[in-house]
């Protein structure tokens, strides 16, 4: 599937008028991307790394996330902000899943932000400062089949997060954009 990050972008961030808050960067290199995906030990999925290449993150003019980081400063949230983890995970997890599937993998305006697998978090990949107390995050344990990882907007002031099958599907949504 091709993105079309360049027409998403002009719409999102617009440079000019009175709405125009948004700013982007320049877009990261493949070897920027690269380094980034050795870093972490993972590949990332292609709506992401697409959106990498269009621009290397940038200011989001969001209510509660302003920025969307760059590849340099992207990692894994439990490394990152261990005491958020720490806080809805306690000092024990249970052994499988927190929440059935069935409660779970709901999408959409049907989705119960409350039936969150905390145990994601620590493994979640941050790749926005926490704003205000809220956060991007791309969960590289809930993969699609095509290679997709579960997008979350995640607050400390929601019941869990508002989850996306995609990061293009969390930009698209959250931003109203479609």
């Amino acid at each position: 599937m091709l993105y079309d990050w360049n027409s998403i972008l002009a719409v999102w961030l617009p440079t000019e008028g009175p709405e125009g808050t948004g700013s982007s960067r320049g877009g990261a290199s493949a070897d920027q991307v690269a380094l980034a995906e050795k870093r972490l030990g993972v590949s990332l999925p292609l709506s992401y790394r697409t959106f990498l290449e269009a621009t290397n993150g940038c200011l989001t003019g969001g209510d509660f996330v302003y920025e969307l980081w760059p590849v340099e400063s992207i990692g894994w949230f439990g490394t990152l902000e261990p005491q958020w983890v720490e806080a809805y995970t306690g000092p024990r997890l249970p052994n499988g899943p927190t929440v059935s599937d069935d409660k779970y993998f709901v999408y959409g305006s049907n989705q119960d932000p409350a039936y969150l697998r905390v145990e994601y978090l620590a493994t979640a990949l941050q790749i926005s400062p926490t704003g205000d107390s809220a956060v991007y995050l791309l969960n590289p344990r809930v993969v699609s089949e095509d290679g997709e990882w579960e997008a979350w907007f995640f607050a400390n002031w929601l019941p869990g997060a508002t989850r996306y099958r995609s990061f293009l599907e969390m930009i698209l949504m959250e931003y109203k954009l479609t």
